[in-house]
C-alpha cells in the first residue's frame, strides 16, 4: 500500500493503536512515549505489526516523500460492532442482553480510554485535512476501570446479571489513557460523547439487533 501512495502521489492513512505502548509505566501515554511491549509474548504480533506498520511509513515518508497520516486509536465502541469481534465492551453487552455471567479477567482493576466512533472518525477526518504526519493519539481521555464499564453496562441492561471474574492474560496492560494535547492543539479535536450516553447508543442498537436474531 505504501508502495501504491508513492507510486499515484496518494495520501496515506495508516490506523495504528495504543497497543504500540504496551503495558506502559508512563501515564497517560504521549506520542513521545515508546513504549513497554514484550516483543515475544501472546499479544506481540499485534503490538509489533502495528509498530513496524508505523516504521515503514515514517521511512517511505523520509525517503520517497509519501504523504502520510499516523492516528494511534484508543478503544473505540458504537453500534454496528460485531458480537462476536471479542472487544470488552461488545462483550459485556451481549452477555447483558443474553444473560450470561459478565466475564472479567483478573479483579478488574486494570483501566480503559472508551472513544464513541463518531468522535473518533471526526478526528480521522480532521487529521486527514491538516499538514500534520502524527503520530497523533485519538481517544477519550475519560478512564474507566473494567470493573466500572461492566458495572455501568450491568445496570444499563440487565442488573441481575452476574460478574464472573477469570485469570488475566498474559501481558494484558494494567492502565490506558491518552493524552490528547497535540490533537487539540494541532487539530482542535476532542471528544464531545460521554461514556453513558455512548454506551446507551450501543446497547440500543445490540438489542435491535440481538432481539431481532
Amino acid at each position: 500500500m505504501l508502495g501504491l501512495a508513492k507510486r499515484i502521489k496518494a495520501r496515506f492513512f495508516l490506523a495504528s493503536t495504543s497497543e504500540v505502548y504496551g503495558d506502559p509505566d508512563v501515564h497517560p501515554q504521549t506520542e513521545e512515549y515508546r513504549g513497554n511491549v514484550n516483543c515475544i509474548g501472546v499479544r506481540s504480533c499485534y503490538d509489533e505489526g502495528k509498530r513496524v506498520a508505523e516504521t515503514l511509513a515514517f521511512d517511505y515518508h523520509r525517503q520517497n516523500g509519501v504523504d502520510i497520516r499516523v492516528v494511534r486509536i484508543f478503544n473505540t465502541y458504537g453500534p454496528r460492532m460485531l458480537e462476536n469481534d471479542g472487544r470488552v465492551v461488545s462483550n459485556f453487552i451481549v452477555q447483558a442482553l443474553r444473560g450470561i455471567p459478565l466475564t472479567i479477567y483478573g479483579d478488574g482493576s486494570q483501566t480503559r480510554s472508551f472513544c464513541y466512533v463518531s468522535d473518533l472518525v471526526e478526528g480521522f477526518i480532521r487529521l486527514m485535512n491538516s499538514d500534520q504526519t502524527g503520530p497523533i493519539n485519538i481517544g477519550n481521555p475519560g478512564e474507566y476501570t473494567i470493573l466500572e464499564l461492566a458495572q455501568k453496562i450491568q445496570n444499563m441492561v440487565n442488573p441481575d446479571v452476574e460478574i464472573q471474574f477469570e485469570s488475566l492474560p498474559e501481558d494484558d496492560p494494567k492502565q490506558r489513557q491518552p493524552d490528547i494535547t497535540r490533537a487539540k492543539t494541532y487539530l482542535n479535536w476532542e471528544p464531545t460523547i460521554p461514556l453513558d450516553q455512548g454506551l446507551k447508543l450501543t446497547i440500543d442498537d445490540f438489542r435491535e439487533r440481538i432481539y431481532k436474531s
